[in-house]
């Protein structure tokens, strides 16, 4: 059986009353290096596809291999880190981060940067399950019944980092090349493991059976599922029938193995019988869809169909980074699960109207408003899905869940830039980018249509309206 939360040893000093702040440094740089890795890449895609003389259909498994990596990694590592305890999990995962630096750094060729991305999207794993796993030790130790900022705080750094990544990004190009985007992994990998190695608590876990519990065959039908499913959807062709009948069979055998043994990789019961979590889950996909639609279509078209350079890209996309920092600065204390929902599902359509005004002649202050319409649901949707997910999924595997989360979030990511290279086959051109609005507005329509009728969202708070 999994040991209960409530039996964690601390053992490496006294426990203050209130909230371990000591903890929330540590938790949130770590949280934010998955966040930063995806966004930075979005101005290094045209300037890493011209040294290496490749088209977008290939510079795009930059974004599709981290994200795989992750969406794979996330619900695997959470099981872990339920099992293990957080730091373990966390040192061993941002340690994996510093060599993925290195290695994109110094990788020769592309096949070797989209192997570092592989390495980046496991390495940076680790750190938000844990995060939430030590939210919810913590909060059981203390008595409290939601440890609101630390929430808020998880969920505004890792929405800051997302949509100011492409500005850092393009500074970074400017001054160092496409290369220091990798390189800035380093310094960040050392201070997640010396924060890590000095606050993070060590736990006592009863380990007895842990290997019953890891589920390998789970794991692994899970893997193949979205990794051959990923691969057909990155680049569809008629030649490739077979990944998505792999898919299908992995998706089959995943669901009868989980429903049958006694302690499943994801618990397909408990999921089966929380639909609001199973919603959570859904909405988080399609928000995430459109976002990073927007972030990777958007920035590409700046440098492309636009003609700026990466670093002017990412100034353009510098007033998303200020509004979503601001409404979730503004926001983050009231939880407001369902109107959070509401307002950034009508939001992110008006941003995707906005996109079909813009053309290769549009003045600058119009190519700043639609970021900046966009930056509101940016700083709402990942507040309100944090915390429904906070309340709706069982305490003893909250960190599996937030892995899961996290997964919707990539799958998103990993829609977003199939549909890119689909939109974009030769180069991101305005007629591609107007294509991709309407995918991008479909995603968010879907997202305000599951979410109105849905009344399990007023009885999380008292407060959600």
């Amino acid at each position: 059986m999994i040991p209960k939360l409530s039996r964690t040893v601390r053992t490496t000093r006294p426990a203050p009353a209130g909230f371990d702040r000591r903890l929330i440094a540590p938790m949130v740089l770590g949280s934010v290096l998955n966040p930063i890795n995806s966004s930075m890449i979005a101005v290094a895609l045209v300037p890493i596809g011209i040294a290496f003389g490749a088209p977008p259909s290939e510079t795009v498994w930059l974004v599709s291999a981290l994200y795989l990596a992750t969406a794979v990694g996330q619900p695997v590592i959470g099981r872990l880190v339920d099992m293990y305890g957080p730091r373990r999990l966390y040192l061993i995962g941002t340690a994996l981060v510093g060599i993925a630096g290195v290695m994109g750094a110094l990788a020769p060729s592309l096949g070797v940067l989209i192997a570092a991305r592989v390495l980046l999207g496991f390495g940076t794993s680790a750190a938000y399950p844990a995060a939430m796993q030590l939210t919810r030790s913590e909060a059981e130790r203390t008595g409290q019944d939601s440890p609101a900022g630390v929430l808020t705080a998880l969920a505004v750094s890792a929405q800051t980092v997302s949509v100011i990544g492409p500005t850092l990004g393009g500074f970074l190009i400017g001054v160092g090349g496409w290369r220091a985007i990798f390189t800035v992994n380093v310094p960040l990998s050392l201070a997640c493991l010396v924060l890590g190695a000095l606050r993070l608590p060590r736990t006592g876990k009863d380990t007895s059976g842990i290997r019953r519990d890891v589920d390998p065959p789970g794991m692994l039908l899970f893997a193949v599922m979205l990794v051959s499913l990923m691969m057909f959807l990155t680049a569809p062709k008629v030649s490739e029938w077979y990944l998505p009948v792999l898919s299908a069979a992995a998706a089959t055998a995943f669901a009868r193995r989980e429903l049958r043994v006694p302690e499943p990789f994801v618990d397909l019961r408990v999921l089966g019988g929380n639909l609001p979590l199973v919603t959570t889950y859904l909405r988080q996909f399609l928000g995430y869809t459109t976002s990073y639609a927007f972030l990777y279509g958007y920035t590409q078209w700046l440098e492309e169909g636009r003609g700026l350079h990466a670093s002017a890209a990412g100034l353009v996309l510098l007033p998303l980074s200020l509004t979503a920092l601001g409404v979730s600065s503004l926001t983050g204390r009231r939880e407001a699960i369902r109107a959070k929902l509401l307002v950034g599902g009508a939001v992110q359509i008006a941003g995707c109207a906005g996109l079909f005004l813009v053309g290769s002649g549009s003045p600058v202050w119009l190519l700043l408003a639609v970021g900046a319409v966009l930056g509101v649901p940016q700083g709402l949707l990942g507040l309100a899905g944090q915390n429904a997910l906070y309340r709706q999924a069982e305490p003893a595997r909250i960190a599996s869940a937030a892995g899961l989360l996290r997964t919707f979030m990539y799958l998103g990511a990993l829609a977003a830039s199939a549909a890119t290279a689909a939109f974009f086959p030769h180069r991101a051109d305005t007629p591609g980018l107007h294509g991709l609005a309407l995918f991008m507005a479909i995603g968010s329509a879907l997202l305000l249509a599951i979410t109105l009728p849905d009344r399990s969202l007023r009885t999380l708070t008292p407060k959600t309206v």
